[in-house]
């Protein structure tokens, strides 16, 4: 009779069963570009930090933040970043009056 050849020893996995299963939710990612960066969610811009043009000397900030309704300055990328992230979370969390 014909036997299958065990080729695979305990602790060995095949590559149906190491295939990693897709995530139930995204995660947004930092998308970077020429003069800003965007926070995406698949398709969708949840937000953007743009570099103010180095000639026109802005007091308020280097850098101009924007997302779900709310728009501010930084004079740090991270701190920009990190503004746009609060805001994302916080719009999400935040129950719609008119609706």
């Amino acid at each position: 009779m014909f036997e299958r050849p065990h080729s695979l020893n305990q602790g060995q996995t095949t590559f149906m069963t190491a295939k990693k299963k897709k995530s139930a939710r995204q995660k947004p990612i930092w998308e970077r570009a020429y003069q800003g960066h965007a926070y995406w969610l698949g398709k969708k811009k949840l937000g953007k930090v743009t570099l103010l043009i180095a000639h026109n000397v802005d007091p308020r900030g280097k850098y101009r933040w924007e997302a779900a309704g709310r728009a501010g300055f930084s004079d740090a990328l991270e701190k920009a970043k990190s503004a746009v992230e609060l805001a994302v979370s916080t719009a999400d969390k935040q129950l719609d009056l008119f609706k």
